[in-house]
């Protein structure tokens, strides 16, 4: 007698995984090009440069998505993970670059870096004890009300975009919304799965006549290309570069873990430390290999947390074609130019939709936790209004130090930091009455 596989584990046949790989490919890719053509941009670096840093970037984002998907040893979650470049590392990275060396200096902060979170990742997983549906549903919630101002911009066209906020925009945004609500409404299995992914292509499709795209730089895109070992030359060490850079894992370790636990509790999974560890440690070891390979640090992708629950695919299979796929992509700079193409109307359309169900399962999760005869609700109100300050006032936190920014200005890492020590403080630490039943619950 087989015992049954697990949903995470289920291998689908090979044409759904390589469609529902390339939906979750399509749901990251704007984020994934986005900060090598940020710190390119401030780097005033050349265009051949910068889609060199592209192509880097979606073939290591692949590797690091295999290894988180699939597990190497000690290193990966395995579960339906998607990796990317991290947006809390951008600041940091710009000013390295510009005033402590370039690229060189950069690359050799994130290798230091990456290995740091190999090394702590054990201890840092220690703390999922500390995640009770009030903690792990008010940061799921969290991620997905920081992630919708992401896709608002792109539903206007595109932050910097001359056309930002015409009515077009947002018109052919709401039609790619409308379409997936249909689809999703209307079809039942396959077709319901990879709604967003038709949205995406009908909408791309439409948008190609009314002049919104084009693909004539597909024809001038190289047909094969590869990123080589430290080809902006040998990393320098600066040490406050490395601290900066430190900073910025640590951060980012807690907005993975988060990630994490949301997957998780997508998929019906356990997550234990060790396994909590597993994943931390391959964020870590993804980010130096990326030092080496020209990009940057790493980390899971909430865009793609929020399409696992809203299709209900819990394979990591899935995901690990994905990794594939974008591992393709880098190979091939010709089909990242075809991809790049999508106009962002399209994806700040498809984006509406899986980001408010990140926000709508934490949600779910907290009708977990009990909000009679204790302090959660305040909990979950102080830590929520404080993750929402960098959402609505992106300028609350310009005249704080650089390093106090890079912690501050992700609602993210706030909130979830906060509810965390909110959840200690009221349900777990004793003040002299009697001890708290529900621990947080």
């Amino acid at each position: 007698m087989t015992s049954e596989v697990h949903p995470v584990d289920a291998r689908l046949p090979i044409a759904q995984m390589g469609t529902l790989g390339l939906q979750h490919v399509l749901a990251m890719y704007a984020g994934a090009v986005a900060v090598p053509l940020i710190v390119g941009g401030a780097l005033k670096l050349p265009p051949d440069q910068l889609a060199y840093l592209i192509n880097a970037d979606l073939l290591v984002s692949g590797i690091a998505t295999l290894i988180q998907c699939v597990g190497v040893w000690r290193f990966g979650v395995r579960l339906p993970i998607m990796q990317g470049c991290t947006f809390a590392a951008v600041t940091p990275m710009v000013l390295i670059g510009t005033t402590q060396g370039g690229l060189p200096a950069i690359y050799g902060a994130v290798i230091v870096s990456g290995l740091l979170v190999v090394a702590v990742a054990p201890y840092f997983a220690k703390i999922v004890r500390f995640f009770p549906p009030l903690v792990t549903g008010t940061i799921i919630t969290i991620i997905g009300m920081s992630l919708l101002p992401v896709a608002a911009r792109w539903a206007a066209g595109g932050a910097g975009s001359p056309s930002y906020g015409e009515p077009r925009n947002i018109a052919l945004a709401a039609a790619v919304l409308l379409l997936i609500l249909a689809v999703y409404r209307l079809s039942k299995g396959f077709l319901g799965r990879v709604a967003v992914l038709v949205g995406i292509a009908a909408g791309t499709l439409a948008a190609i006549p009314l002049g919104f795209t084009d693909f004539s730089n597909v024809g001038s895109a190289a047909l094969f290309g590869i990123s080589t070992p430290f080809a902006f030359g040998l990393p320098t060490f600066q040490v406050t570069a490395i601290i900066s850079m430190c900073v910025v894992m640590l951060v980012s370790m807690t907005e993975t873990t988060g990630d994490f636990v949301a997957v998780a509790e997508m998929t019906g999974s356990d997550l234990p430390p060790r396994r909590l560890a597993d994943g931390l440690r391959a964020d870590g070891f993804s980010t130096a290999l990326g030092g080496v390979f020209n990009t940057f640090p790493y980390t899971a992708f909430a865009q793609n947390v929020g399409l696992v629950g809203l299709t209900g695919v819990r394979s990591r299979w899935v995901v690990a074609t994905a990794g594939g796929i974008l591992v393709l992509l880098g190979l091939v700079p010709m089909l990242g130019a075809v991809i790049a193409a999508i106009p962002q109307p399209v994806l700040g359309g498809a984006g509406i939709v899986m980001f408010g169900t990140v926000a709508a399962s934490g949600i779910r999760t907290l009708t977990k936790a009990s909000f009679d005869g204790n302090h959660n609700l305040v909990i979950v109100a102080v830590s929520i209004g404080v993750a929402a300050i960098p959402v609505g006032a992106p300028d609350f936190y310009d005249k704080f130090p650089d390093w106090a920014q890079t912690i501050l200005n992700s609602g993210i890492s706030t909130g979830s930091l906060l509810v965390i020590v909110l959840n200690l403080v009221f349900n777990h630490l004793r003040t002299g009455g009697p001890a708290v039943s529900r621990r947080g619950m």
